[in-house]
């Protein structure tokens, strides 16, 4: 009896065409699947409690050994609609800025901008389970997720951290990667990724199954998210990655 592969997967709307292409395709008996949130799929990979996950970018250089098994991540090319600053007042009237603990890559993302692009230097305060609540006044924060898409119709401000991004660079961002902590057999990787192009040709199938929710499902997942590691995908994927080490304050 051959080995499961332990995989874990970002427990977020966006994730769910993967799980779904994943559910119909036979590589779902060789696997075991775990979901939670990107911080916590990053720790688990480090710990070698998994040994494939999608894995915030920004966490690649933390494990020892790695490798980017498919051509399918979670990125955007424009606005994202779920990783964004949340205030009540414009951007140069924040003064705090609360950091969403579930992903270390959409934090990082947002000082790199909020230095590089809106020429800030807000106060940074690490977020906790109720740290979205404190939005308000001065007081703004990065929120990524289901939670952000949440609170669009909320708050007065949002700025979108994948369309200022594009609109800095040029270039697309890639939020998570399939990631493997140690070489997977070649035949699950193949059956895998054959299982990820489907789950992302048959979303349609999938949003027709969805309870809705506060942001249009189709218009997130066909124009917000891209799914396919494109050369410009992986492009801005190395350039953010160069960026994480020019950038102290990260």
């Amino acid at each position: 009896m051959k080995q499961a592969i332990r995989v874990g997967a970002v427990s977020y709307l966006n994730t769910k065409p993967f799980i779904w292409g994943l559910e119909q395709s036979p590589v779902w008996n060789d696997l075991i699947l775990s979901r939670d949130f990107p911080a916590a799929i990053a720790r688990q990979l480090k710990d070698d409690q998994l040994d494939l996950g999608l894995l915030p970018v920004a966490a690649i250089a933390q494990l020892k050994e790695s490798h980017i098994v498919t051509n399918y991540c979670i990125g955007s090319e424009g606005p994202v609609a779920s990783v964004a600053i949340f205030s009540d007042v414009p951007l140069e009237e924040v003064s705090t800025i609360w950091l969403d603990y579930q992903s270390k890559t959409s934090v990082a993302l947002a000082k790199i901008l909020m230095q590089e692009y809106w020429h800030l230097n807000p106060q940074w305060k690490q977020g906790d389970a109720d740290f979205i609540n404190r939005i308000g006044g001065t007081e703004a924060a990065v929120v990524i997720g289901d939670r952000a898409l949440d609170l669009i119709p909320k708050h007065k401000f949002i700025y979108d951290l994948g369309a200022a991004w594009t609109a800095h660079t040029g270039l697309p961002f890639v939020f998570a990667a399939w990631v493997a902590n140690k070489e997977l057999p070649a035949i699950f990787l193949t059956e895998f990724t054959a299982a990820l192009k489907w789950g992302i040709e048959h979303m349609d199938q999938l949003i027709a199954q969805l309870p809705t929710v506060g942001y249009d499902i189709a218009t997130y997942f066909h124009t917000n998210i891209r799914y396919e590691l494109t050369e410009a995908s992986k492009a801005g994927m190395d350039f953010f990655l160069q960026k994480l080490t020019a950038h102290t304050i990260l």
